[in-house]
């Protein structure tokens, strides 16, 4: 539109094709300054997306980590349970037999009446070994909470 412009205003022929070569130039130019910026930034998306990659990577095995961790610690409770259980049984055991009572001191028949006492309101009102940070912590952790499938999502 410029250059059908310069030529109608008139004037000389060759002051018009220096214009319209400015022109064009001028377009030329912001064209390659353009063409610049769109490989910047597709290498800057391209690194962005490799670092994004790296971080889904690094998220996947620690969400894996958390759910070894969490059945461990499952387990781990379970067997206290069941040992604090059997050593409930034996020490109930050994309270009630006159045996038992006749083959141990003094001393032992006390703590051993302490710990059945104190295990006995263990065993009916079970202690749980986590603080309530521990708590709300599991509550961030639960597998519920955790998407293992929807990581684009989140991103």
């Amino acid at each position: 539109e410029q250059g059908l412009q310069l030529l109608e205003l008139g004037g000389s022929v060759e002051e018009d094709y220096i214009r319209i070569a400015r022109c064009f130039e001028a377009t030329r130019q912001r064209c390659c300054r353009l063409e610049q910026d769109g490989r910047r930034a597709r290498e800057q998306l391209a690194r962005v997306e490799a670092e994004r990659a790296a971080l889904e990577v690094k998220l996947k095995h620690a969400r894996n980590q958390v759910e070894v961790e969490m059945k461990k610690r499952h387990r781990a409770e379970a067997e206290l349970e069941k040992q604090e259980r059997k050593l409930q049984l034996v020490l109930e055991l050994l309270m009630r037999e006159p045996w038992g009572s006749e083959a141990l001191s003094g001393e032992q028949c006390s703590v051993l009446s302490a710990l059945a006492g104190r295990r006995l309101g263990a065993a009916l009102a079970p202690v749980r070994r986590s603080s309530a940070a521990d708590e709300s912590c599991q509550s961030l952790l639960s597998h519920s909470d955790i998407s293992y499938d929807r990581t684009e999502d989140d991103v």
